[in-house]
């Protein structure tokens, strides 16, 4: 079975043949280059004829996708950036909450 999934930056693949799971990080078309980062941190790269011919499938991004970052803090992450997206309490008309 031969990859139908054209490879698109950002997105999210399993090698079905394998078991790895791997998002495609950039294209160098010039230089017939798909590099990929595995689940796992590893960096791989193929050609075009080596992906079409290989048993990749589209997925979706991964739960744990940022495991091999282990030290990533929760901030790179944007998860705790709660403070840009409050609004401002001098915005606010309470007597809209009165009634």
């Amino acid at each position: 079975m031969a990859t139908v999934a054209d490879p698109i930056v950002g997105n999210w693949y399993k090698d079905l043949e394998n078991n790895l799971t791997f998002k495609v990080i950039n294209i160098e078309d010039n230089e017939d280059s798909i590099e990929v980062q595995y689940l796992d941190g590893d960096i791989g790269e193929y050609d075009h004829e080596s992906w079409y011919n290989s048993t990749f499938d589209f997925i979706e991004e991964p739960e744990d996708w940022s495991a091999p970052f282990d030290d990533l803090e929760d901030d790179d992450l944007g998860y705790t950036d709660l403070d840009e997206h409050r609004r401002n309490p001098e915005d606010i008309d309470f007597e809209d909450y009165l009634d």
